[in-house]
């Protein structure tokens, strides 16, 4: 599924009408870390699969993006890509 920006809070999928602006689709989401996010300005939200009214909310790697690992990766392949020759 494809966005034009940021999803509103009551965007929900074209296939299974779930909704698409929750914790669980956001970039920040981490079920390592406190709280689930790594966003330290967000206010706390206990229903991870809800929609709500975060401010911070980017599609994640859930959502059909890139992870953050997955561009780390990339870059560091593309860095040492030189030096294998």
């Amino acid at each position: 599924m494809e966005f034009s920006g940021v999803p509103g809070r009551r965007d929900e999928c074209e296939k299974c009408r779930a909704d698409v602006h929750v914790c669980r689709n956001c970039k920040h989401y981490d079920p390592k870390i406190y709280n689930e996010c790594r966003e330290t300005q967000a206010d706390r939200v206990q229903e991870k699969e809800r929609s709500n009214f975060c401010d911070y909310f980017e599609i994640g790697s859930a959502a059909g993006g890139v992870s953050e690992r997955e561009k780390q990766r990339a870059a560091a392949e593309a860095l040492f890509k030189n030096f294998k020759k």
